[in-house]
């Protein structure tokens, strides 16, 4: 009981920093709106807001955990849709991410792979608890080979697309998911290093040997590398037009509508610097100061959950907004690569936010429905 009311009182606090982000990415998108006269992405983003609060509502009335148990049935849904979407998807900037449906947009289905990519991981994690209480070496190494080729099969059919980014936050998932479960941390000593030895390896063959390189992986993947590591120069339009957009806007900001230079994808990936430019230093630091709240009460709800299944998708879903956080103000601010990543609740997006929302939905109602500890 005491678990219930609190996740109760948390759901209050977690709809109330939503309300934030909410009003915070009105504003933000409205004054892009202005400077684009694009009025469509403002009266849009409102309606998925809507979509995400009516969902959180609708799945407070019914038992999440029946999602968790059909998470094979969506990860093979989402695959085929992924695959077909290489066939049939609406091509943009040479990438083939989105469905165009005619009257609503275009729908990215690789934001819902992320969501199910949690939920199936959970679905194996409570398999081997329940198989094997008393894991052995060899069980670590078969969980671990196993949820790599869950999440390689989506990362696969997203890399072609292409959506690099999106890649990313797929194994990053998933190892830190690896890493909450607690299997063995030689196995992760040892893939990391495997890894490190990949990316030197790879980096070393991209400088030094080009032609090589191209006739191997083809152009657009040589320029795919080379577009991501534009930063370490602090190069290309959209991060120079970014960084003197936040740069110039003191204390105060300019006011909303009054970003004095261009951003390409201003509503999308380059959200931040519209808000810092808008709303200046203070406004930059309440923004960051709602986001951390949001983090730490996921954290907070993680860390005092008895419930592993519960602990276990939270711990995704941070993992997820917590690297697209970093990685999002982090570019904007010439730390970071260009990745096309968005700023999560922030950033104009119908599948992201859905998605986002659809996760928010299922961490608040788990326990609520389920009204009993999972503790294997």
């Amino acid at each position: 009981m005491t678990t219930i009311k609190s996740n109760k009182k948390t759901k209050y606090y977690l709809i109330t920093l939503l309300t934030s982000f909410f009003i915070i990415s009105l504003v933000t998108i409205y004054s892009t709106s202005i400077s684009s006269s694009n009025n469509d992405v403002f009266s849009k983003q409102i309606m998925w807001y809507l979509i995400g609060f009516l969902l959180i509502f609708i799945t407070s009335k019914i038992n999440c955990k029946k999602i968790l148990d059909i998470s094979v049935i969506l990860y093979i849904f989402i695959n085929i849709i992924l695959f077909l979407l290489l066939i049939f998807g609406t091509e943009v900037n040479g990438s083939k991410c989105w469905f165009a449906i005619p009257g609503i947009g275009s729908i990215q289905p690789s934001e819902f792979a992320k969501i199910i990519l949690i939920l199936i991981n959970t679905k194996i994690f409570e398999y081997f608890n329940k198989k094997y209480p008393k894991r052995k070496f060899y069980h670590d190494v078969i969980l671990f080979l196993l949820i790599m080729t869950i999440t390689f099969i989506p990362s696969i059919l997203t890399f072609l697309e292409p959506d690099t980014g999106m890649v990313i936050i797929y194994f990053l998932i998933s190892f830190i998911m690896l890493f909450i479960f607690g299997i063995r941390k030689s196995i992760f000593f040892i893939i990391f290093s495997l890894v490190l030895i990949f990316i030197f390896s790879f980096l070393y063959f991209y400088f030094n040997y080009e032609n090589n390189f191209i006739n191997i992986f083809g152009t657009s993947f040589f320029y795919r590398i080379d577009r991501l590591l534009d930063w370490t120069n602090s190069s290309g339009m959209q991060l120079t037009n970014a960084m003197a957009a936040i740069k110039s806007a003191g204390l105060f900001g300019f006011g909303i509508g009054n970003t004095p230079i261009y951003i390409p994808e201003a509503h999308t990936d380059f959200i931040f610097s519209i808000y810092a430019s808008n709303f200046g230093l203070i406004g930059t630091i309440f923004l960051l100061i709602v986001i951390i709240l949001f983090d730490f009460t996921l954290f907070k709800l993680a860390k005092d959950n008895n419930d592993k299944n519960h602990k276990f998708i939270i711990s995704g879903f941070l993992a997820m907004i917590l690297y697209q956080q970093i990685q999002n103000i982090g570019m904007n601010i010439g730390l970071l690569p260009i990745t096309g990543i968005t700023l999560p609740f922030i950033s104009y997006g119908g599948s992201s936010l859905i998605s986002y929302m659809i996760g928010i939905a299922i961490i608040l109602n788990y326990d609520i429905n389920t009204h009993k500890k999972n503790k294997y």
